[in-house]
């Protein structure tokens, strides 16, 4: 088990390369499970959860090649319906192959997912809308069993707008008979990039990128190349790093219109922000952090996956601000571990109210969840003397590598192996 091991204080500069989005291709890969034969996807981030979904297509007969961030996946060699606990209990995002495989094949045997270790995230969603669909669906030892005559389209409204279950109810609906409207449908970047790479494969999509969608079933999809997205999160991760330690980064290859709201706070922070085409310039060299207040929403709101890193960033702020989340009530492991660098921070209900001002000190924290993570090395990179973050494989799960993007940019953090669990 590995650690980071960070001597804060070093501001950071310099130009660095976005990766693609992880959650983005965690659809994509499961999308091509819908057609027969040789698929590419362009721009996939050398992650774990990447390897985990490739494991677990290559359980159900997949085959593939993955060098240079090209991966080619053949779904002409399938020979399991199965998708088992081993394979499924590491990460959420693997229920993303029970439409495709049911709507393919009729019938689907998928272990009820695992994933992060904080909070419920039910998948009633994606049940009750493959339902409507005509699926007949059971739960039995931890499994979801799930098999249909054919998919038959049918008007399906989500009461919570949730991204996985408009993504696994689209991907499904493509193959059913007839036509699937769907109404708050979630319009995540990611949700975007799944809807038009589908309709590359041959699928009749209207409404793309807005809450409404409709699905016109057609008899089959063809194999294609996609170019996957750039990673929003990472983006807006390594935006507040330069926050943080008061520098100065360019992005690379980013898509700065998934980012307008993380672009807005930082500059209600002090933060210069100037875009240019797939850049964006980040200068905080000058700044003396204002307190900024963010409630987590839906896209295009201030997403969940990058609360945990702006209350690391608020703790600087010479201020109270209240960071609120909408989206998941109880993600706030992080609080602890922040305050054994020093930060004061209260948690009330879905709200943690932080009192910034006071120098962080380094200490040894651990990890609890991939942001949480992130979160904790961003802290790291801020206080004063040495912090050790522990139980970095959960950063591993969404990071390419990210110790060494922020060593490129001037700091100084290294991996290092370690006993401790």
């Amino acid at each position: 088990m590995d650690k980071f091991v960070i001597r804060g204080g070093k501001k950071l500069s310099g130009r660095v390369t976005v990766s693609g989005a992880k959650n983005s291709v965690l659809a994509l890969m499961p999308a091509t499970l819908l057609n027969n034969g040789r698929n590419i996807i362009n721009n996939v981030p050398e992650v774990a959860d990447t390897y985990t979904m490739l494991k677990l297509l290559n359980f159900l007969g997949v085959e593939f090649n993955f060098e240079n961030h090209r991966l080619t996946v053949d779904t002409s060699t399938i020979t399991h319906q199965e998708a088992p606990y081993e394979h499924v209990k590491k990460m959420r995002a693997s229920v993303y192959v029970l439409g495709p495989l049911l709507a393919r094949y009729k019938s689907a045997k998928v272990s009820l997912p695992g994933g992060c270790a904080w909070g419920p995230r039910p998948i009633n969603l994606h049940l009750e809308a493959l339902k409507k669909l005509n699926a007949e669906i059971e739960l039995e030892e931890g499994y979801i069993l799930a098999k249909c005559k054919e998919l038959i389209g049918a008007k399906i409204h989500f009461d919570i707008s949730s991204v996985g279950a408009t993504g696994n109810t689209i991907m499904a609906a493509t193959l059913a008979k007839g036509t699937t409207l769907i109404t708050n449908a979630a319009t995540e970047p990611e949700i975007v990039e799944l809807e038009k790479s589908l309709v590359k494969m041959g699928a009749r999509i209207d409404g793309i990128g807005t809450s409404t969608v409709e699905i016109e079933g057609v008899d089959e999809l063809l194999p294609i190349e996609m170019n996957n997205i750039p990673d929003r999160i990472e983006a807006g991760t390594l935006m507040i790093s330069a926050a943080m330690t008061k520098g100065r980064i360019t992005l690379e290859k980013v898509e700065p219109s998934h980012l307008e709201t993380i672009i807005y706070k930082l500059e209600d922070s002090g933060v210069k922000c100037n875009v240019h085409n797939d850049l964006i310039d980040i200068d905080a060299t000058e700044i003396d952090v204002l307190p900024v207040d963010i409630s987590t929403s839906t896209y295009p709101g201030f997403p969940t996956d990058m609360q945990a890193q702006w209350t690391a960033y608020m703790t600087l702020a010479r201020g109270t601000s209240r960071i609120t989340d909408n989206i998941y009530f109880d993600r706030f492991k992080h609080i602890p571990e922040l305050t054994r660098l020093g930060a004061q921070i209260e948690v009330m209900r879905n709200s943690a109210v932080v009192t910034g001002g006071k120098s962080l000190k380094g200490a040894k924290v651990m990890s609890t969840d991939l942001r949480a993570s992130a979160c904790l090395v961003l802290a790291g990179l801020a206080a004063e003397g040495e912090t050790e973050v522990l139980r970095i494989y959960h950063l591993d799960r969404g990071y390419q590598r990210i110790e060494e993007k922020l060593q490129k940019l001037g700091a100084d953090i290294e991996r290092v192996k370690t006993q401790e669990y």
